[in-house]
């Protein structure tokens, strides 16, 4: 099985999800979705299966910055417009286990959700 996670490489939280992978011996690709892209069609999957609500960062500075009217009256299509416009504006890490995906890092959830995907 094949785990990928997503995210960017600078990230505070990105670092601590990988270092965590790393201690456990976990086998992953990293895709940094601020170099590499992400695509409408995968942020639309990861919206179906965990909400845009889960999916969109609405803590960070990007989505702050914006002007209300972008904040304001936010559907899931206008979420995933602008999550693709700014790929920072996506919670991270995004956890990609094959079946199902893991949105955010908690040391106790990978521990479970990792080890029921191996």
């Amino acid at each position: 099985m094949s785990i990928t996670i997503y995210g960017i490489k600078n990230c505070d939280t990105m670092k601590k999800a990988r270092a965590w992978l790393d201690a456990h011996g976990v086998d992953y690709d990293f895709h940094d979705y601020k170099t590499a892209g992400i695509d409408k069609a995968t942020l639309k999957a990861w919206s179906d299966e965990v909400g845009w609500e889960v999916l969109l960062n609405r803590a960070g500075t990007t989505f702050k910055k914006l002007p209300d009217a972008d904040k304001d009256g936010l559907t899931e299509s206008k979420a995933i417009a602008l999550m693709l416009a700014q790929p920072s504006m996506i919670k991270r890490p995004v956890l990609d286990l094959g079946g199902r995906r893991v949105v955010g890092f908690k040391p106790d959830i990978y521990a479970k959700e990792v080890k029921g995907a191996k």
